[in-house]
């Protein structure tokens, strides 16, 4: 199988990896860490989509997504730290002042798991964010070792997958997720 990763600029394409099962649902659509918790809290239903079909259609996009042939098969946010609330959190901490980008949510839709979408999605957004002037790419893994985790909520990613792709241990932070410490990971780009 080989997986191409695209920018998530189509939003129909976005939509088959995030979007609810039911079109009134008020599912993450991955904007829980993108937008101010106000904003986040208000909108409902369709109106959840609405923002992310405009955020496709924004240059640059709010992600990479991972096609096997013309199917949309996974997902990874991946933006400036400025333009996220990580910007903001209290619980990962900012290493230094560069103007970094993060990578925060993974996701591989049902009967594609376990074919290495997730690596080729952190490859992609990494090249996405290169290619969009970032100095370092940051993203803020589950430290959860050999213990299993419940995958919705996998979404932050497992720190052996960053290894691979050659991120290294930063920091710790205070965020636990689904009982597991999360670490903050950097890669330079550099």
């Amino acid at each position: 199988m080989a997986i191409d990763v695209r920018p998530a600029s189509v939003f129909e394409d976005v939509a088959a990896v995030l979007g609810p099962k039911s079109a009134g649902a008020s599912v993450c659509w991955c904007l829980s860490y993108r937008i101010p918790s106000k904003l986040n809290n208000e909108l409902r239903g369709p109106a959840r989509g609405e923002y992310v079909a405009r955020l496709c259609g924004m240059d640059p996009p709010p992600g990479v997504l991972a096609y096997d042939g013309d199917e949309p098969v996974g997902w990874a946010a991946v933006a400036p730290r400025s333009d996220t609330s990580f910007a903001r959190n209290r619980k990962i901490p900012h290493v230094d002042d560069l103007p970094v980008w993060s990578l925060w949510c993974i996701r591989v839709r049902p009967g594609h798991r376990k074919q290495g979408i997730t690596h080729a999605l952190i490859a992609g957004a990494v090249e996405f964010a290169r290619a969009h002037g970032a100095p370092v790419i940051e993203a803020y893994p589950l430290d959860n070792g050999d213990a299993k985790v419940d995958l919705t909520m996998a979404y932050a990613g497992l720190r052996k997958n960053f290894e691979r792709a050659g991120f290294v241990h930063a920091a710790d932070t205070t965020s636990v997720l689904a009982g597991h410490p999360r670490i903050l990971m950097r890669l330079d780009l550099r």
